[in-house]
């Protein structure tokens, strides 16, 4: 894989999370230590669990070009709140982080070795363990248990990436791609208000 389109997307990706949480810190009336707080956990949370679960070395460890992206990504928009605000960027931002990781998460699981259920279940874990703890620090919804298109845009990106792998598709054409592939499905999602089906309970 090339390492400029590895790490261009991941940085991509972890400010897209960090404005996310930071956006979502200041809507619970946060001090700044708070917004950069939970503007981490979105960037890094989701890497660090899988990072545990593949039992390889956690990725911020050796890489702190990554904090301190989380880091601008909480202070920026902690300054510049109201003009971020103004476009409604926080499903949006979240879904460029979602459509980013979830194919990064899964590249690693694959370039590991792993077998295709591993890959994709690294690819969701990667992509919504981050923002879910992040929902639950701030008292929101969580996305992904909303019966929204959310972890199934996860998963679609983890599987697009492995099956264009699998037709000798090159690893650095097959990330963007799949990259591409996610953040559609997540934004039919979220501007047709499309999900998966609920369970009825008054049937």
């Amino acid at each position: 894989m090339t390492l400029d389109v590895y790490a261009i997307l991941g940085l991509v990706g972890i400010f897209a999370f960090a404005v996310s949480g930071g956006i979502a810190a200041i809507r619970r009336d946060m001090d700044i230590l708070g917004v950069v707080f939970v503007a981490f956990l979105p960037a890094v949370g989701g890497g660090t669990l899988r990072d545990l679960c593949l039992d390889v070395p956690v990725f911020w460890l050796s890489d702190s070009l990554t904090l301190w992206v989380s880091l601008i990504g909480g202070l920026s928009t902690f300054f510049f709140y109201h003009f971020l605000n103004h476009f409604r960027l926080l499903r949006w931002m979240d879904a460029i982080g979602l459509a980013i990781f979830a194919p990064l998460g899964a590249a690693k699981a694959l370039e590991l070795g792993h077998n295709g259920l591993v890959v994709i279940i690294m690819g969701v874990l990667t992509a919504v363990a981050g923002g879910l703890l992040r929902d639950v620090v701030c008292r929101n919804d969580a996305l992904v248990m909303k019966g929204e298109i959310y972890a199934t845009a996860a998963i679609l990106g983890g599987l697009s990436l492995w099956t264009l792998v699998a037709l000798n598709i090159p690893l650095n054409l097959a990330l963007p791609i799949a990259c591409i592939i996610t953040f559609t499905a997540r934004a039919i999602g979220i501007i047709f208000n499309l999900g998966l089906p609920k369970f009825n309970s008054a049937t």
